[in-house]
């Protein structure tokens, strides 16, 4: 060490020890503190803050905004969403954990236009909301996490039943969601379960609120439209709906309602109340993207009895069977046409398609032998028009005479005719009658084959999906009121009933306007059903050929020269008959009108 290191050494000892001598404070003695009364400060305390329940988990990730806002559910705010399966053969339901709502569901047997896996529900489209009324304000459940098992359980029938829970609580209660599905079936029973939290729940009844955006799954997105919309059904026993229009519709439904249904073409998303919902308002639109058919959405209540409630879904296809079998007025989501002809396609048609199905799995098929037994069925009143036709055209020279005689006085004319048919023993109306007993079930057909979901997607000949238009020939422009594709079985349904209506013009007496309108009606169908389902249009395509060929061969057993002779045995037979009461009636009804009229 050298001298100038020992002089700085020397100093900086100095330095400390004046420091700690002059400057160094001493430990400051420890204060006693003073007695309190304990008694009086826990008294103090329990008036100024209500009690708070003990939180059970994870304490310091709960701010005081959170536990402000939902109490003693704060710590079921926390959490990670996952989705849980519930599946069987026929649907897969995705239901996610937080919320304990359903999330997805996909239907494992059919695919959508683009032959990609069909999924009738999701959370990016549609979305599920079920509230209810706290002493801390409305709570959502959605805000909720619940922890998810799963179980299995057979019915008396021997058929799994796929079981998910999802549950949550504290110590003043648990939260319970309970889903249940059966194997082959398209519905889901879903349940919830509040057990504590007294004073908690202040309200017996539960909102729910669902909203869709339903996913265009078929191609042609304008029958889709036409064929989309929100039903509903009363607990009286009322069936309603909101139309099929573009214009959005809003309706607040005063009666309760057994069930709502987002009903597409052929697919249906359905909610049943096992009781019954209140306070139901419903709503639908139609969007300008594409990608979706119609914006709907339903809120309402359902009552809560001791603190539980319990509805349905029903996620699957129109299959008129498969929604009768649901619940009451379910079949209704299916369109089955007007009162007058429904009963055709539900008790006949229907049940024909399925018998059939056991046997052929060509569609197309099923439909030529389906028009074979309707007109195998039908045939003694086709017989029976076309003696009646057959009858009016052999008198066709008396009533020629009486043209000749009366065509200036056409009440006369009606009168003389009248007097001719009660001779000869010929109905006007009996070639008519017949046919117009048949229409039922033409205009039966015109509403079962769009809504047919068995012919969705199955292909025959050239159409590669019978449930929609069959485009033979696409054409580079736009035909008014026609479309810009050409229909081949259209064409082929317009060319028969044009060759159909010559060949019957030559079996009535009709003449003038009435022979030419048989010509333009086809016409007017070509454009009409141009873009309607081709099997539709092969339907009627068969029809007119079967009905073609039923007539020629009636014609070749039925000799004019007989009917002519069965015509003149009536009019010696009648000439000294009476007039019935009904006839002289008429011909009075008629005198009083000719009266009227000079006057």
């Amino acid at each position: 060490m050298d001298k100038n290191q020992a002089t700085g050494l020397i100093l900086f000892a100095a330095v400390i020890l004046v420091y700690s001598i002059f400057f160094a404070s001493t430990p400051e003695p420890i204060p006693t503190e003073p007695e309190v009364n304990t008694e009086s400060v826990i008294i103090d305390s329990a008036q100024a803050v209500a009690p708070v329940e003990p939180i059970a988990q994870n304490d310091s990730t709960l701010d005081a905004d959170r536990v402000a806002r939902y109490g003693v559910l704060a710590t079921m705010t926390l959490g990670e969403e996952s989705l849980e399966i519930l599946e069987n053969d026929l649907i897969q339901v995705k239901i996610s954990t937080k919320g304990g709502n359903v999330s997805e569901v996909w239907l494992k047997e059919y695919k959508n236009w683009e032959n990609e896996p069909l999924m009738l529900f999701d959370e990016s489209s549609s979305s599920m909301s079920l509230m209810m009324e706290s002493s801390q304000g409305p709570i959502n459940f959605k805000d909720l996490y619940f922890q998810p098992s799963a179980s299995e359980s057979e019915d008396e029938n021997g058929l799994k039943i796929y079981t998910l829970s999802l549950v949550a609580g504290t110590e003043s209660g648990t939260i319970l969601h309970k889903y249940t599905l059966t194997e082959g079936s398209y519905e889901v029973r879903r349940s919830l379960e509040i057990d504590g939290y007294q004073n908690i729940f202040t309200s017996k009844e539960a909102k729910i609120d669902w909203q869709d955006q339903v996913r265009a799954h078929e191609r042609d997105l304008a029958e889709s439209r036409r064929k989309t919309q929100v039903n509903f059904y009363t607990s009286a026993g009322s069936y309603d709906n909101l139309g099929v229009g573009d214009d959005a519709e809003t309706e607040a439904v005063e009666e309760p309602v057994k069930w709502i249904g987002f009903s597409q073409r052929f697919f249906t998303a359905g909610i049943i109340a096992d009781q019954e919902f209140r306070n139901v308002s419903v709503t639908q639109s139609t969007p300008s993207d594409s990608a979706f058919v119609r914006n709907m959405q339903a809120s309402f209540s359902i009552p809560m009895e001791e603190g539980s409630l319990s509805y349905r879904y029903y996620f699957g296809p129109d299959k008129y069977k498969v929604l009768k079998n649901t619940t009451e007025g379910f079949e209704e989501n299916v369109d089955m046409g007007y009162f007058f002809v429904s009963w055709v396609n539900k008790y006949i048609i229907v049940n024909l398609f399925e018998f059939l199905e056991k046997f052929f799995n060509n569609y197309g098929v099923i439909i030529i032998l389906i028009v074979f037994l309707i007109k195998l069925a039908l045939f003694p009143l086709t017989y029976k028009s076309y003696i009646g036709m057959a009858k009016m055209r052999v008198i066709k020279p008396e009533i020629d005479e009486l043209k000749e005689q009366y065509g200036d006085d056409p009440t006369k004319m009606q009168q003389e005719q009248m007097k001719l048919f009660s001779k000869l023993g010929v109905s006007p109306i009996s070639g008519c009658l017949p046919l117009l007993l048949q229409m039922p079930f033409l205009f039966a057909m015109f509403f079962f084959f769009p809504n047919a979901i068995e012919l969705r997607q199955e292909s025959f000949l050239w159409a590669k999906d019978l449930s929609t238009y069959d485009e033979f020939i696409k054409l580079p422009f736009t035909i008014p009121f026609y479309g810009s594709h050409v229909s081949l079985f259209t064409l082929l349904m317009t060319v028969s009933q044009i060759v159909y209506t010559h060949f019957n013009n030559q079996l009535t007496t009709a003449t003038g306007p009435m022979k030419n309108l048989g010509y333009i009606m086809p016409v007017m169908f070509m454009f009409i059903l141009n873009s309607y389902p081709a099997g539709l249009s092969f339907y009627y395509f068969v029809s007119n050929v079967v009905t073609f060929g039923q007539q020629a061969l009636i014609k070749l057993f039925v000799d004019d020269e007989k009917i002519r002779k069965k015509v003149e045995e009536n009019k010696v037979k009648n000439a000294s008959k009476k007039k019935s009461k009904f006839q002289q009636r008429l011909e009075d009804a008629m005198k009083a009108a000719e009266a009227n009229k000079k006057k």
